[in-house]
């Protein structure tokens, strides 16, 4: 059963397939890494242990994915349904087969998805050898994760996860939290001018400014401030400081600046 609480539906029609993964730690930190996306359908093709004690405890609180998983013996029947199949690989063959990188990939699954409401399969192989040219015949496009070409073999469970986080971005999704962050509306030129004035006025009260020197100065302290972009807030905030700063001097009453 897919969770109540779902990223973007599409990204369910998104399978991962796994051929003969030989560490079952693999497949749990996948099955992990797949939930942190928003993906949820694991295929392993002849993998060499599972279930397994190590998968789920690697897979921490994504149990759900391997409990779902599916075990077949061809990647054949691992890709029944799939309009598309990407084929995972840090080389890139001899042999020309359309080449794509993570990015391209995710933004044509989805887009196939979307558009044919179809599902499309992102296919990994083995650890120590990838996936042989026979399996890669059996997908549309090779895809690879742009990398240092000096060493450019990742983990299994680590390129899944770049897979499944592109996937992600491609659905435009905007955030995932439910809070918004620290937002004001930004200081108007008025405002501004109004702090700018009092600051001057300020400055002159506690002895630091010279009126008769003030031009570069007051320059100076504009580029400041209006490199920082104050908001409506922070402006308020910086006024009481002055204010409050002349009221302990015995300073004329602020409130004249506005």
């Amino acid at each position: 059963m897919i969770e109540d609480y779902c990223l973007d539906p599409n990204l369910q029609k998104i399978r991962v397939v796994l051929v003969e993964t030989s560490h079952p730690g693999n497949i749990g930190a996948i099955a992990r890494a797949m939930k942190n996306m928003g993906l949820s359908e694991l295929v392993l093709v002849k993998p060499k242990e599972f279930p397994s004690q190590v998968a789920s405890a690697r897979a921490s609180s994504a149990s759900d994915i391997l409990d779902r998983a599916r075990v077949v013996q061809s990647l054949d029947e691992a890709l029944v349904g799939c309009k598309l199949a990407f084929g995972a690989s840090a080389r890139l063959r001899k042999v020309s087969w359309p080449q794509l990188d993570v990015r391209e990939t995710a933004e044509l699954a989805i887009k196939t998805v979307v558009e044919d409401q179809a599902t499309v399969a992102m296919v990994f192989g083995r650890e120590d050898s990838g996936l042989s040219n026979a399996e890669m015949d059996k997908c549309h496009y090779l895809s690879h994760i742009p990398s240092n070409p000096t060493y450019s073999s990742l983990n299994i469970s680590q390129a899944v996860q770049v897979f499944a986080y592109e996937c992600l971005m491609a659905t435009n999704v905007k955030s995932v939290h439910q809070k918004e962050g620290y937002r004001h509306k930004l200081a108007s030129s008025d405002q501004l001018e109004g702090f700018y004035d009092h600051l001057y006025q300020a400055l002159q009260d506690i002895g630091f400014l010279d009126p008769n020197k003030n031009a570069r100065f007051m320059r100076r302290m504009r580029r400041l401030f209006n490199r920082s972009q104050l908001d409506i807030k922070e402006v308020d905030i910086l006024r009481g400081i002055l204010r409050a700063t002349q009221r302990k001097l015995g300073a004329k009453d602020s409130q004249k600046i506005d």
